[in-house]
């Protein structure tokens, strides 16, 4: 059953250095031809009583502060951990909601309740006329994967302390973008999954450094069958960044890895059509586009 939710069907997407797309998901309404992600311009954001710093978009993470006086901060019925500053975050996934509805509990009894609106973003999203071909997952696959994905969810449960959540993040890898979050793929009319992370093509070997402070909390002793050498980093308060397809993992798992740190090489291990870094990041459950934490990759000129 595992097999056939996880991988009925495999396709290969056309950039090299790129992810192999996941398995198919439906959709509720057909997708636009073509289109690009945009982004609101991020800023202070104002809402009501609660204190943003950009505007709630899907596939965005936020930082804020609560009320003054709240013990409680729960954002659409999950409860949203409070630093001792006030400082929360909280991530919007790719196909969030249109409102988020904030509660803060206050210590004298009294609530404080907002609704937000959530931007929409315009997904890479292009339909092609081809039909899919699939692939069965093999005898190995079927009898791997149930712990790999144990160990993958175990990894995310971890509770980690850890101050990484509020820095402004880097890129792990310099390199061409050669996948998008949340481009997806419509082959004759059936949907593919959205891509889950953002992917910068590299030779193999190229560094890998960690993107902000955490704890190491998945360092795969053996390429998975799907995210090959896989590492996981928690920054805490929910969030962590997952690095596909390493050639080589140079931390362990309970390390506790600083801003810029060297933590692997680009490898196309696993299931990939080359070499290039996968950076996934999840807040919770929201799987979250880390390119606008991130911003603009600025490359060094080569040198002549």
């Amino acid at each position: 059953m595992i097999a056939r939710t996880v991988l009925a069907s495999l396709a290969l997407l056309i950039l090299p250095g790129s992810c192999i797309a996941a398995p198919a998901v439906p959709l509720a309404k057909p997708a636009p031809k073509i289109a690009t992600a945009s982004l609101q311009p991020v800023g202070p954001a104002n809402i009501g009583q609660f204190q943003l710093d950009r505007l709630p978009q899907q596939g965005s993470l936020a930082r804020g502060r609560v009320p003054v006086g709240a013990k409680r901060l729960v954002v659409n019925g999950q409860d949203v951990e409070i630093a001792s500053d006030g400082r929360f975050i909280v991530g919007f996934g790719r196909d969030y909601d249109a409102t988020a509805i904030m509660v803060a509990y206050l210590a004298d009894g009294r609530t404080l309740t907002e609704r937000v609106a959530v931007a929409k973003r315009a997904w890479k999203v292009e339909n092609l006329t081809t039909v899919r071909r699939y692939s069965q997952p093999d005898a190995e696959f079927q009898a791997r994967r149930p712990g790999e994905l144990d160990q993958i969810s175990a990894a995310r449960r971890t509770l980690a302390v850890s101050d990484g959540w509020r820095q402004n993040f880097i890129w792990p890898a310099k390199g061409r973008v050669s996948g998008q979050f949340g481009a997806q793929r419509i082959y004759a009319g059936e949907p593919g999954s959205p891509h889950s992370g953002v992917d910068v093509a590299g030779g193999t070997g190229a560094p890998v450094v960690a993107p902000a402070d955490g704890v190491v909390t998945l360092a795969a002793a053996a390429p998975f069958t799907l995210e090959g050498n896989l590492l996981i980093i928690n920054h805490g308060m929910g969030l962590d960044s997952s690095f596909l397809h390493l050639s080589k993992i140079y931390v362990k798992e309970g390390d506790v890895v600083k801003q810029g740190q060297l933590i692997g090489a680009i490898g196309a291990t696993g299931r990939a059509s080359g070499p290039h870094l996968h950076w996934g990041m999840k807040w919770k459950s929201e799987r979250i586009d880390p390119q606008p934490l991130a911003g603009p990759m600025i490359v060094a000129p080569t040198k002549r």
